[in-house]
């Protein structure tokens, strides 16, 4: 069975450029999306974090506001997280985690992992095992800040010159967050050395490159899952 490390922020807040502490966590959709997706495919899910905290939903995530004006996507994204709640209360610690055990990672996006994934040495050379056995890595929106720490063995940046996506700047400034970020996902991906793409604001848009899989916004998840459920299909043939 094919076994996925979901990987999701402990933090329940971000640390704006004043310094105060803006409360968020992981964004709903991101993760419920795609844990819905595997599930269906049958994959083995481990949701972890770092430490084994409860991870904490982004409240903005649930309203009508961001879904379109409707209170349902967020009323079904609560009621899923419901369902799973007996996962996200005993969390696998992210810390300890050995890639060898799951066959991809998985990062939801949402504020969090800028607060704390982002700057993890510990997560960094996670990732960085799960490349070097050629397995799938990836993120949506915000997530991917969680690979920024990965590093290759000179030091340098382990995705320098990849294909990659994640929250535009366009997208922050229409959340209200751009003047206010210590730092811009897009700005950060580039200048790493990444080669970053995107689509117009908030239309879905993946992309890959090598064992490298992300998605620009809340609108990828179910792309993104749906490209990564196929991609571990394809694998799995290979193998047997």
């Amino acid at each position: 069975m094919t076994r996925v490390l979901l990987a999701v922020s402990g933090s329940d807040h971000w640390t704006l450029k004043d310094g105060t502490k803006h409360p968020c966590g992981y964004w709903p959709e991101e993760l419920v999306v795609p844990h819905e997706i595997f599930r269906k495919a049958g994959f083995d899910i481990a949701i972890a974090t770092p430490g084994a905290v409860r991870p904490t939903a982004d409240e903005a995530g649930f309203s009508a506001a961001v879904n379109g004006g409707s209170e349902e996507p967020g009323k079904r994204f609560r009621a899923y997280l419901d369902s799973i709640s007996a996962e996200l209360n005993a969390p696998v610690d992210l810390e300890e985690a050995d890639a060898a055990d799951y066959d991809m990672v998985f990062v939801p996006g949402g504020h969090g992992p800028m607060e704390d994934l982002a700057g993890s040495e510990k997560f960094g050379a996670l990732i960085a095992a799960f490349t070097a056995a050629g397995k799938p890595v990836a993120a949506v929106c915000h997530g991917p800040a969680a690979f920024l720490p990965a590093r290759d063995a000179s030091g340098g940046w382990l995705f320098a010159e990849r294909k990659v996506t994640g929250f535009s700047n366009e997208e922050e400034a229409a959340m209200g967050f751009a003047d206010k970020a210590p730092w811009l996902l897009e700005d950060r991906l580039a200048s790493s050395g990444g080669t970053y793409e995107r689509a117009a604001a908030f239309e879905a848009h993946v992309v890959s490159d090598g064992n490298l899989h992300t998605g620009q916004n809340p609108a990828s998840s179910a792309p993104l899952a749906d490209h990564l459920v196929t991609l571990l299909a394809r694998v799995d043939a290979q193998v047997s």
